[in-house]
C-alpha cells in the first residue's frame, strides 16, 4: 500500500474533530469518492475499481481490476491472458488483474469529482448527525436562544444549540408572552423529522409535555421515579392540572410537586408567566379521582352514569357551582381532558329547576 501525502490524513483528523463527524464515515466517504473518480478516468464499474485508505499507517491504495480473457473485447475492463503474464507468470485465463494506480492519474476532473462526493458527502454526514442529535432530544425540554421575531406573523426563530434551529409559531407561544432577541426561553421538542436538508424541529411553549417536563426537572421525587406523573390537562397561559401518584405511601405526592411554602410550583408557574397550576392527588377510584381533579372547587358527590361512554353526574354546592365550573367552563373542562370523562356538574340544591328523569 502506497504512503499517502500526510496532509491528505491531517485533513481527514481535522474533519473528524471540527466537524465531529466518525473516521470510519469520513473513510467510506473518500473511498466511495475515489472509486466514482477512476471509473469516470477508466470507463469501469464499480466491481473494477477496489480502494483500500489505512489511516493508522498513513497510506491508502486505488487499484483496477480487470478479467483475463484469451481475446480483448473491452481493454478498460479486460487484458489478454499475454500481457497479464507479464506482470505474473501464473496468471490464468478468468482470473483478474490488479494493477495499482498512482493518485495523479486520475486528473484534474476525477480529482474534482472526488472533492464534489466528499463535500456532498460530509455535508450529509453532518445532516444525520444533527438529525440524530435532535431525535434524541425529542420529547425533552430544552433551553434555546431567541435569534429573531416575525413582527408580522409574531413566529420565532430559536437556536436550539449543537447546530440545530428551529421556528416557534404564535399558535405554540403561550398567549400574551413576549420575546426579545438574545433572550432563553425553554421549549419543548414535540417531534423531529429528518429531510434532506437536516431535521425540522417541531417545538412548543403550549404543549402539556412541557409542564410536565419541568415538574420532572424540578421535583427529585418525580426525577427518582418516586413519584409519578399519571395525567396532564392544560389550557396553556390560564391553567394546568396535574395528577401525581406516589409508589412510596411515606411520600406526599402533592407535597412534593408543590415543595416547601409553594416553592416548587412557584418556580414553575414564574417561568410559564403565572399560569395557575392544580396538583392534584390521582387515584385509582375514579370517583375520587374525578372529586380532586375539580379542585379548587368542593364536590359533595360524584355519580357515575351508564353506556359506553365514560360520563358522570357531580354535585356541588350551590355557592361552589361557578367555581367548579370555572371561567368560561375551563375548570370543568381541564377536568374532564384529565380524567377521561364527560362530566355534568349539578348544584346540589337540585337540578336547574329540572325534573330528575
Amino acid at each position: 500500500m502506497a504512503t499517502a501525502n500526510n496532509e491528505f490524513f491531517d485533513a481527514l483528523a481535522a474533519l473528524e474533530k471540527e466537524r465531529g463527524l466518525p473516521e470510519d464515515y469520513l473513510i467510506e466517504k473518500i473511498k466511495a469518492a475515489i472509486v466514482i473518480a477512476v471509473k469516470k478516468d477508466y470507463e469501469v464499474e464499480d466491481d473494477n475499481v477496489v480502494v483500500d485508505i489505512d489511516p493508522e499507517i498513513g497510506a491508502f491504495r486505488a487499484s483496477l481490476l480487470r478479467d483475463i480473457v484469451e481475446e480483448v473485447e473491452n481493454p478498460h475492463t479486460q487484458v489478454s491472458l499475454e500481457e497479464a503474464q507479464k506482470v505474473r507468470k501464473s496468471y490464468k485465463v478468468g482470473q483478474r488483474m490488479v494493477t495499482q494506480l498512482k493518485t495523479k492519474e486520475f486528473g484534474r476532473i476525477a480529482a474534482q469529482t472526488a472533492k464534489h462526493v466528499i463535500r456532498q458527502g460530509l455535508r450529509e454526514g453532518e445532516r444525520n448527525l444533527q438529525c440524530s442529535e435532535m431525535q434524541s432530544r425529542a420529547h425533552e425540554l430544552i433551553t434555546a436562544t431567541v435569534v429573531s421575531i416575525d413582527p408580522e406573523r409574531g413566529n420565532v426563530v430559536l437556536d436550539l444549540g449543537k447546530g440545530g434551529s428551529a421556528v416557534l409559531p404564535r399558535n405554540e407561544q403561550v398567549p400574551g408572552e413576549t420575546f426579545h432577541e438574545g433572550e432563553t426561553v425553554q421549549v419543548y421538542v414535540v417531534d423531529v423529522l429528518a429531510t434532506d436538508r437536516g431535521p425540522r424541529v417541531t417545538i412548543s411553549r403550549t404543549h402539556p409535555g412541557l409542564v410536565k417536563r419541568m415538574f420532572e426537572l424540578e421535583v427529585p421525587e418525580i426525577y427518582d421515579g418516586t413519584v409519578e406523573i399519571k395525567a396532564i390537562a392544560r389550557e396553556a397561559g390560564a391553567r394546568t392540572k396535574l395528577a401525581v401518584w406516589s409508589k412510596n405511601p411515606d411520600v406526599d405526592p402533592v407535597g412534593a410537586c408543590i415543595g416547601a411554602r409553594g416553592a416548587r410550583v412557584e418556580k414553575i408557574v414564574q417561568e410559564l408567566g403565572g399560569e395557575k397550576i392544580d396538583v392534584i392527588r390521582w387515584s385509582e377510584d375514579i370517583t375520587e379521582f374525578i372529586s380532586a381533579a375539580l379542585s379548587p372547587a368542593k364536590v359533595v358527590k360524584v355519580e357515575l352514569l351508564p353506556g359506553e361512554t365514560k360520563s358522570c353526574r357531580v354535585t356541588v354546592p350551590d355557592h361552589q357551582l361557578s367555581l367548579a365550573i370555572g371561567n368560561k367552563g375551563q375548570n370543568v373542562r381541564l377536568c374532564a381532558h384529565l380524567t377521561g370523562y364527560n362530566i355534568d356538574i349539578r348544584p346540589e340544591s337540585g337540578y336547574y329547576g329540572e325534573d330528575e328523569e
